[in-house]
């Protein structure tokens, strides 16, 4: 057995932790400083990984590795699971045309870029995480941003930023279920806290985005209608996550916030013309004005539709139990890792969910949306063939970036950066969020993140004396800002708008608004600790 070290590096946890955060630096400096590829960049930030935890915390060669295959399998499955099979059914959309035509659709509620912004990016990418997640949200409206004239960087910084305020209760609630399982804590209470939250992201996110499409005339001009999206938005999750449920927290969400610029006149009042010059400076597509009947107009949201039906009956009790009956549980082998206590740790024992996981309700949903698009089982295959082609970075990334996460956790490399951080006493609070900013950055996943740091955020508050439920729920709060610089979620925002390459370019445009709305919700998280915002918990 191997037992994690917490100070290996002259018994001091300020300089340990300071060496476990080498792979953490490692591939963001290569990324934002050097511009390599996000795929390479997490390949040599596992092998600084590797090395650390080998040399320095001197974690077996061999259970390193296998900390690192074990990462990458949860990369695969469920990760990119989810994604592969999403963006297949977006395909399949493509193919049959009925994506063009869902296209119009939104693009008919307004001729505002501005507002096709929040309808595009920030509504229906809400629902997008809230079905499936882990970059598909990104991927699919980003481009079609740039169907409807977006400069491609700008729809991808768009579609980044937007991608902050649902992903806490994204992937039916994944992450705030990890984060109970890993803490102990009761799922409802954990929710509700983030439900608590999130929310006020929501208030701010929609003027952020009208901001960096039409900058301080944006603003001015459609600060109502963005304003009103969110508080649809905001008062819809925080309800459905207190009082309803945590897995259709997004759902509600997304629909409140576009019902509410549907029912808003201001926000489809058609915009001027030199708004529309200024701001687009991408090709617009010539078939936007062509009229589409209702037939076609159901079919293109159909899709959409049967993931929503099908994740809403996976949720029923009866049905949920069944489906997990399909899931293996197994020691990974050549692991036995056991914490700076003694306890063995969970990951010990791996879960593989076959049919009760995101991407295989997803699949199901893709075969459903074949046969109602008619897309020959032939073609279908080959689409599903070329999904994963064009996503082979993509998985390239994702893969090694969780191996990075998986070995810098089994290593103690994360649990020495959380204790060092834990030692900050009263000042944990404005401090837990970074914690979860930093998983999320570096995994790209608000489940991994939680699964990464949760536990210790228990522990550190029980030593601080502050709510453990208000910290474990901090770590998912403040890690959906590390989301929109994540390696992953950048490759994939590139290769969905035609920017291969360009990871670097996004990420410094991207990075100071993850910097500022961290600020904010760590000064969140601050005032809930103290008598100031303390009313706010349940």
């Amino acid at each position: 057995m191997f037992v994690q070290q917490l100070e290996p590096v002259a018994d001091s946890l300020a300089l340990s932790a300071l060496v476990a955060t080498l792979p953490l630096v490692t591939v963001l400096v290569l990324l934002g400083a050097v511009r390599m590829r996000a795929h390479l960049a997490g390949v040599i930030g596992l092998a600084v990984a590797v090395l650390v935890g080998w040399l320095i915390f001197a974690m077996p060669f061999g259970q390193t590795l296998s900390a690192g295959a074990q990462g990458v399998l949860f990369g695969l499955f469920p990760i990119m699971w989810i994604v592969v099979n999403a963006l297949w059914v977006y395909r399949m959309t493509v193919r049959t045309q009925h994506f063009d035509v869902l296209r119009r659709s939104f693009g008919r509620l307004s001729d505002d870029p501005r507002i096709q912004a929040l309808v595009i990016a920030f509504c229906f990418g809400a629902l997008l995480e809230a079905l499936a997640g882990f970059g598909a949200p990104v991927a699919i409206s980003a481009v079609m941003l740039v169907a409807l004239g977006f400069d491609p960087v700008k729809a991808a910084v768009v579609a980044l930023v937007a991608n902050t305020a649902p992903v806490a209760f994204g992937a039916m609630g994944t992450p705030v279920v990890t984060l109970a399982q890993v803490t102990g804590l009761p799922l409802d209470t954990v929710a509700s806290v983030v439900g608590r939250q999130t929310p006020l992201l929501a208030l701010v996110v929609p003027l952020v985005l009208v901001w960096l499409v039409d900058g301080r005339r944006g603003l001015r001009e459609t600060w109502w209608p963005a304003l009103a999206c969110g508080i649809a938005f905001a008062v819809a999750q925080f309800a459905t996550s207190n009082y309803l449920s945590a897995q259709l927290a997004d759902i509600a969400a997304a629909l409140a916030g576009a019902a509410a610029l549907v029912a808003l006149p201001a926000a489809r009042r058609p915009a001027a013309e030199p708004v529309r010059a200024s701001v687009l400076t991408g090709v617009r597509s010539d078939d936007l004005d062509q009229d589409d009947s209702r037939g076609q107009v159901l079919r293109a949201y159909a899709p959409y539709a049967l993931i929503v039906v099908i994740f809403s009956i996976a949720q029923i009790p009866p049905v949920k139990e069944v489906l997990a009956r399909a899931t293996r549980v197994f020691d990974w082998p050549f692991l036995d890792v056991a914490d700076a206590d003694g306890n063995r740790v969970g990951a010990n024992v791996f879960s593989l969910p076959l049919i009760a996981t995101g991407g295989t309700l997803v699949l199901l949903a893709g075969l459903l949306t074949a046969a109602v698009l008619g897309v020959r089982a032939a073609d279908a295959a080959r689409e599903w063939a070329a999904t994963v082609r064009e996503l082979r970075y993509a998985i390239l990334t994702v893969t090694s970036v969780l191996a990075l996460a998986y070995v810098m956790n089994l290593s103690g490399q994360a649990a020495t950066i959380g204790h060092f951080v834990a030692a900050a006493g009263a000042g944990l609070a404005f401090l837990s969020p970074i914690l979860g900013w930093f998983g999320v950055a570096v995994s790209g996943s608000d489940t991994s993140a939680n699964a990464l740091f949760g536990a210790l955020q228990v522990t550190a508050a029980g030593e601080s004396g502050l709510s453990p439920e208000l910290l474990a729920a901090a770590n998912s709060s403040g890690g959906v800002l590390g989301k929109m610089i994540s390696p992953q979620n950048l490759t994939i925002a590139c290769a969905a708008v035609g920017l291969a390459g360009r990871e670097g370019d996004l990420l410094r445009k991207v990075l100071p608004w993850s910097l500022g709305l961290l600020l904010v919700m760590c000064l969140i998280v601050l005032g809930q600790s103290t008598a100031a915002l303390g009313w706010m918990l349940p």
